[in-house]
């Protein structure tokens, strides 16, 4: 995947005008989180570990965001979204019947754990899952659909784009405060943004030296 925003490191915002001591705290917490569960027992953390890896998977040339890690510590701490969708069980007990349901899925269709299975059995089970065709006795009365969507897609993603890894990725600065933005219109940024590499400089580049030779 070529760098949309080469050589840009949001962290180097850190001891700048960009963050304030508020900012610096929470990102530090964030950074310091181990790949261990905090609040899943082993195998609910075996199973989520590897549909993190299926949901994003990330390339091998650095260090992985811990997906699984963020969001244990999001149960750990019974963090919300300030609402609740009325198909599904609250925050802890969806995560926990989700992943118990799948491992029983996995078990019934392939005789293994979730995490045990090939990437393409876990993808076929997911996508039976976002489908809604799956019907074991785990899931109780809560939607398999609405739990890819409302739940594990959405929380996955959500821990993905808390971290500054992701953030080198788009080009976000990070939290606003206190600097804030000025300007604010399309294809417009502020100094202190990062810049985006042209789509196509390399090839450009290539087939200009090409018509030369």
């Amino acid at each position: 995947m070529p760098d949309r925003y080469p050589g840009y490191d949001v962290l180097n915002k850190r001891d700048t005008l960009s963050w304030n001591d508020a900012t610096r705290a929470v990102i530090d917490a964030r950074l310091a989180i181990t790949n261990t569960p905090k609040f899943l027992d082993a195998n609910a953390w075996q199973t989520l570990r590897a549909v993190c890896d299926r949901i994003v998977p990330q390339p091998d040339t650095r260090a992985p965001v811990p997906l699984a890690a963020l969001l244990d510590r999001k149960l750990a701490d019974d963090e919300g979204d300030g609402y609740r969708v009325a198909s599904l069980p609250p925050l802890r007990e969806a995560w926990r019947r989700g992943l118990t349901a799948l491992d029983a899925e996995a078990v019934a269709q392939y005789g293994q754990r979730f995490h045990e299975l090939p990437t393409t059995q876990q993808d076929a089970l997911l996508h039976a899952m976002q489908a809604g065709k799956l019907a074991r006795a785990e899931w109780g009365d809560m939607p398999p659909e609405e739990f890819f969507s409302r739940r594990l897609a959405h929380d996955i993603a959500a821990a993905y784009y808390s971290h500054p890894v992701a953030w080198d990725e788009i080009g976000f600065g990070g939290p606003a405060s206190p600097r804030g933005y000025v300007r604010m219109y399309f294809n417009r940024r502020d100094p202190w943004e990062a810049a985006e590499a042209k789509p196509g400089a390399e090839e450009q580049v290539r087939r200009k030296n090409e018509r030369v030779g």
